[in-house]
């Protein structure tokens, strides 16, 4: 919480609409949550000049009160309420906290023009019962009769409410610092408050010695006061402190609090009297037993921090004073520790105590150390003025800080690269000159001295930019499109190819499932055409999980069945999954079933059973898409649980990538399809880029014809003959047709085949074609002993 009336002491702010600066301040990082102001209108100071008791109450006055303008006559209960003392009046009108509206009436047949005010009824305390007995508020001020109230209560202060950023330091955590910022947006200076004060001839070193036993303490100050008077705290003070939500106590303990709020750096007094004259700052032992000002005891741990007198704690660094030094109202003599402690230890330290504190945040988020001296001046000053202290001379200190300056240098050029925008070597002066960063400028360089109190500003130009950045103004910057190369997003390496694969079958009509690695024993041993050795898990978590599978077939046949239970006849499922060896040797394979129809048409009543070519003609499509054209082979072969008759191994360059056939009657009686395909294989494999030709203007031919073969003779070497002898003329080959039976003997059977001709460059003749036709029967008929069939 900053209060706006305090930053005045450092930074003019005459004029400004403090609502439309926290727009402003907001724009350039700063969150500003919200705008608080407490003020209430028609509050007044008042004299009490007559109290006397009112004819029809045991406990009400009837007082005439100067508001200044005039006498009024207000009815008062409260029981401290008398004559001469000077109060708070709500005039009528006036709008109370609760919604509470003064008006004008009769209390008890007596008029009453107002109200006299307790502080729990302005919003300024809470409603205890200890402070509705303390009565209304008797005012100790120099403010007269009619003067604004609000002044006096601090009511007419503007608070804002920050939300500040992790990455932001310590800075917007006390006034001075966030009146920097202030003044960086409004282009105006900061001025420090005064810190002068006299000292006497005694020298601080002769009365305490320092010890400091930890790397964790950097630095640490000390000053020594004399003959201090605890009293009341300033109005000024007080106001303050109630404003960022801290509870005035005394002067002395105020000031302390005060220090913290304008510098930023928590200060802890000791009375020296009950310290002696040694301090040892050092780790904490561990279960070490220390007492605090909450009364509370803490164990602590050797991660912890610990000041001492030289033997016992007397305060747990940079989180709360222990309970055997506090000041009280006897302290006469007091030991002003100014310090720096590892902020990391802090954090820790307060988390585990469960002790989080103004101190414990501020020590937390780092200190600045120019900061620790001109607090523990200030809090010099501040005690000589209003408690009567008398400074004692020197400084006790001991100092490892790094006090290396935070220099960075960087041309325009490098600033608008970062930003996208085009700013002058004089904008980056006026922008730095708002910061009041200390600079140099060569020709196009600057050279920039980071001030200590910004902490989170590293010597590098990506922190600069972004503080020039946010000071031009983020919504000023343009929009722009990136002046670099950039590469289309593409899938690469094994995802691509199961992204391919995914998206083909799909588009074929399949639905993809996901099962589970593991499976049962019983499944386990299910098509073993890999003869892979399986992983069996020494404890798993159930029986059909206790085997890590080597194909995926048994788990779709699973998914099957579960689906055929509900009645769904017709199934077409994929699933990609990686499989794995006893060596955890990874293979990631593609396995498809299918089983009922393909395609249904209810309109026309057409139906596509699935079948061995169904499912052959997926797989074709998958490795063509996949860039394998005339690369793959289906070779006859006896597989483990797959039909004897309708089985088939896949290769591709003639390596075997998969399995393809009917899964074996004895395990299901319906007609179930599978495939299941290496993709890890086919990823390892060349595919050439895709060449675009163009499709020929000119008319095909085509010419049918059959053959009579073996019943052994497979289509495919057939078309591979026809394809080389065909030249390239002859583009594409299809069967059309294969027939058993009548008219043809017992050991034989008809292929048909439609043959494509054509030629990019011109229309063939009859002449041509032919001559390439006959050539490609009189090779078949030669080379596979076939013979071409003619019309029985």
């Amino acid at each position: 919480m900053i209060s706006l009336e305090w930053v005045k002491d450092y930074i003019d702010l005459t004029g400004e609409d403090l609502k439309e600066l926290a727009v402003k301040i907001t724009k350039a990082g700063i969150n500003v949550e919200s705008v608080i102001t407490k003020h209430i209108d028609n509050l007044v100071i008042g004299e009490v000049k007559e109290c006397t008791k009112h004819p029809n109450s045991d406990h009400l006055h009837i007082c005439k009160v100067d508001i200044g303008s005039s006498v009024t006559q207000i009815v008062c209960g409260a029981p401290n309420v008398r004559e001469g003392i000077k109060v708070i009046v709500a005039l009528p009108g006036c709008i109370l906290p609760g919604n509470n509206e003064i008006k004008a009436g009769k209390i008890r047949g007596e008029e009453s023009n107002g109200m006299i005010c307790a502080l729990f009824e302005l919003g300024a305390e809470e409603k205890t019962d200890e402070n509705y007995a303390k009565g209304i508020e008797e005012v100790k001020s120099d403010l007269k009769p009619g003067d604004d109230a609000n002044i006096y209560l601090g009511y007419d202060d503007t608070l804002y409410e920050l939300d500040v950023h992790k990455h932001r330091n310590n800075d917007c955590y006390y006034h001075i610092g966030f009146a920097y910022e202030i003044a960086s947006i409004l282009n105006k200076k900061v001025k420090l408050p005064d810190s002068s004060y006299k000292e006497i001839k005694d020298n601080v070193n002769d009365f305490i010695k320092l010890t400091v036993d930890t790397p964790k303490c950097p630095f640490y100050t000390a000053k020594m006061v004399r003959d201090v008077t605890i009293k009341e705290s300033p109005d000024f003070i007080k106001k303050r402190l109630i404003s960022a939500g801290m509870r005035p106590i005394n002067n002395v303990v105020d000031i302390s609090n005060y220090v913290m709020l304008e510098y930023g750096q928590p200060l802890h007094f000791f009375d020296k009297d009950k310290l002696g004259d040694k301090i040892l700052v050092r780790d904490a032992k561990d279960n070490e037993e220390i007492i605090t000002l909450d009364g509370n005891k803490r164990v602590l741990k050797s991660s912890d921090i610990v000041i001492t007198d030289g033997v016992k704690p007397v305060c747990i660094a940079g989180v709360m004073g222990g309970e055997n030094t506090d000041v009280d109202l006897n302290t006469k003599n007091i030991l002003i520790e100014s310090a720096i402690f590892d902020s990391v230890s802090i954090r820790y330290t307060a988390a585990s105590l469960n002790l989080k504190s103004e101190a414990s945040i501020r020590y937390g988020k780092g200190l600045n150390y120019e900061y620790t001296l001109k607090a523990i001046d200030r809090a010099c000053h501040l005690l000589e003025k209003y408690a009567d202290a008398k400074i004692l001379s020197g400084i006790v200190m001991h100092d490892k800080v790094d006090k290396t300056p935070k220099v960075v240098s960087f041309t325009p050029s490098d600033i608008n690269s970062l930003l996208g925008i085009t700013l002058t070597k004089k904008d980056v002066e006026t922008e730095l000159n708002r910061l009041d960063f200390e600079y140099k400028l060569d020709k196009d360089t600057f050279t920039v001295t980071i001030p200590k109190r910004r902490l989170d500003v590293d010597p590098n130009i990506n922190d600069i930019a972004e503080e020039i950045g946010r000071l031009y103004g983020y919504h000023n910057l343009v929009s722009t499109l990136p002046k670099v190369e950039t590469r289309r997003g593409v899938y690469v390496g094994d995802v691509k190819i199961r992204k391919l694969t995914s998206k083909r079958l799909r588009a074929l009509g399949l639905n993809e499932t996901k099962t589970y690695t593991l499976i049962s024993s019983e499944m386990a041993s299910k098509f073993r055409y890999d003869n892979k050795e399986q992983v069996k898990l020494p404890n798993p978590m159930s029986m059909d999980k206790s085997v890590v599978r080597t194909s995926i077939i048994p788990s779709l046949i699973n998914v099957y069945e579960y689906n055929k239970a509900r009645n769904i006849n017709d199934i077409l499922l994929y699933e990609i999954a990686k499989t794995y060896d006893k060596d955890y040797n990874e293979d990631m394979k593609v396995s498809i079933l299918m089983e009922g129809n393909y395609i249904i048409n209810n309109w026309n009543n057409t139906k596509i059973k699935c079948d061995f070519y169904t499912i052959k003609g997926i797989v074709e499509n998958l490795l063509k898409y996949l860039g394998f054209n005339n690369r793959y082979t289906f070779e006859k072969d006896s597989i483990p649980d797959m039909h004897p008759g309708i089985s088939a191994v896949i290769k591709v360059d003639r390596e075997p990538i998969g399995i393809i056939g009917r899964v074996h009657p004895s395990l299901k009686k319906d007609d179930i399809y599978v495939s299941e395909l290496s993709l890890t294989k086919l990823y390892e494999k060349q595919v050439k880029p895709i060449k675009f030709k163009e499709a020929s203007k000119y008319p095909d031919i085509k010419r049918d014809l059959a053959f009579l073969v073996k019943k052994d003779m497979t289509a495919e070497n057939i078309i591979n003959q026809i394809k080389k002898s065909g030249g390239r003329l002859l583009s594409d080959v299809e069967v059309f047709d294969v027939y058993e039976g009548e008219k043809i003997k017992d050991d034989l059977k008809s292929i048909a085949l439609s043959l494509t001709f054509s030629d990019t460059t011109k229309t063939l003749s009859d002449e041509e074609v032919t001559k390439v036709f006959e050539n490609i029967i009189s090779d078949v008929e030669t080379k596979l002993n076939a013979k071409v069939r003619n019309g029985e």
